[in-house]
């Protein structure tokens, strides 16, 4: 297998209604195996939340990252997701999550390190048209020098790479704190304060709404690598619905490491 580039692939764009958590963690599932089989040219899509979640890694222990009272009390979902890294505190308004579902050749030969930062610069380069000095950060972070921005994870699954990402658009920190565990004990004597400037929204930084930042990514994502309008086909959703509830909202999954 060559390695390719961008330019050899026939890019699409889904950005659709908002969605579940359980659904969006179905969708990265199932999406990545269309792309990886063939059945479905390399997919960037944009999510929309329809309610707010904390998303803990693969191989987190979920005792540990999330306080499922304080979930609870705050209407809060949790799910577990298919690539590691992580927790991550979704609200819809505040949050931006992008999926990118690409043919493994794309990074073919790079390491994990080579393959975050080629999958984050047109990202990088989206931001900075907004005036955002931002940055990779080994190995999973965008960063600027007001804090960090995103945070990636990366799964291969079949013949294809998932890369996701989840951007601060704006947060409360207070929130956020109560839900997840991680962190309190190396903000506790900072106060928590610090745990806002650590997490740096891009709303603060652009003074932009969230539409006109997700805008100028997909330009730039199209500008850079081409990109064509697409929509989610009735046997993807279907086998994503499917998965979400047989797994993706079972408490055995969330569980899985207890």
């Amino acid at each position: 297998m060559m390695r390719t580039d961008w330019r050899d692939h026939d890019w699409q764009l889904i950005h659709t209604v908002p969605q579940s958590p359980s659904l969006h963690m179905a969708l990265d599932d199932v999406l990545t195996h269309e792309v990886g089989a063939g059945h479905r040219p390399p997919t960037l899509r944009i999510w929309e939340w329809a309610s707010p979640a904390v998303v803990i890694g693969r191989f987190q222990s979920l005792r540990n990252e999330v306080d499922m009272e304080a979930a609870r009390r705050h209407g809060i979902e949790v799910v577990r997701r298919v690539s590691g890294g992580g927790a991550m505190f979704i609200e819809p308004g505040n949050t931006i999550t992008y999926s990118i579902h690409a043919p493994l050749s794309l990074i073919k030969g790079l390491s994990f390190q080579q393959a975050y930062a080629l999958m984050d610069e047109w990202v990088i380069e989206a931001l900075g048209t907004l005036g955002i000095k931002a940055w990779y950060q080994p190995l999973n972070d965008i960063t600027s020098d007001g804090g960090k921005i995103a945070g990636a994870a990366q799964a291969h699954r079949g013949g294809a790479v998932l890369h996701h990402v989840t951007m601060a658009y704006d947060i409360d920190a207070q929130k956020m704190l109560q839900v997840l565990r991680i962190g309190r004990e190396k903000l506790s004597d900072k106060g928590t304060t610090s745990a806002a400037k650590r997490v740096d929204p891009l709303r603060s930084q652009t003074g932009l709404p969230r539409e006109a930042v997700i805008e100028r990514m997909i330009a730039t994502f199209r500008h850079r690598h081409g990109l064509t309008s697409d929509i989610l086909r009735a046997d993807e959703l279907a086998r994503a619905e499917a998965l979400a509830s047989e797994r993706f909202s079972s408490p055995t999954w969330l569980a899985d490491v207890p």
